[in-house]
């Protein structure tokens, strides 16, 4: 209900259907995500505000993440990509470091039981996403083919990562927020 209330709130347009999914998927996993993004020896504080802000580390956040990606696939009119991805950007190179640490994190996460890790990385992968949005124009025109091709595969592979980490986590994604 209150992830119902949020979602209408930011998107009064939404239809009634869409609303229950969306806000059972926000809902659940916004828990989800509160219970498992701390470390099993931290307090632990319920906070509805906390868990079902856009902001910070929340399973909305990374949700929202998600979802913007695809609003980008549909604008471009792709599902599919250019394995050859140019990193040019410091944003590019970030993301792309962030990219190549997830088996690491798996790993950590199974040999020390630690769901927090994984929650922390999809975040900071999610933050780099955001940072890599504002400064790496992706459809704007001025933009060669080519450097927007890779900026999409880019895109693909954090989408993918993100869905991933969210799966492992038991959190679903949706195409459209």
């Amino acid at each position: 209900t209150r992830a119902s209330d949020l979602i209408k709130e930011k998107t009064p347009e939404i239809s009634a259907e869409d609303l229950s999914e969306i806000s059972t998927k926000v809902g659940i996993g916004a828990v989800k995500f509160a219970d498992l993004s701390k470390n099993r020896t931290s307090d632990y504080i319920f906070s509805w505000k906390t868990m079902l802000s856009f902001e910070g580390a929340t399973a909305p956040y990374l949700q929202y993440a998600y979802s913007r990606i695809q609003s980008i696939f549909r604008k471009a009119e792709v599902t599919q990509f250019n394995k050859n991805i140019q990193i040019i950007e410091p944003q590019e190179k970030a993301l792309a470091l962030k990219l190549l640490q997830l088996e690491d994190v798996i790993d950590a996460v199974i040999s020390e039981c630690t769901p927090n890790l994984l929650c922390n990385y999809l975040y900071e992968l999610a933050s780099l996403y955001m940072s890599f949005y504002e400064a790496c124009p992706i459809l704007k025109d001025g933009i060669s083919e080519e450097v927007k091709a890779s900026r999409l595969a880019l895109c693909d592979l954090i989408a993918k990562t993100l869905k991933q980490g969210l799966d492992i986590l038991g959190i679903e994604v949706m195409e459209r927020m």
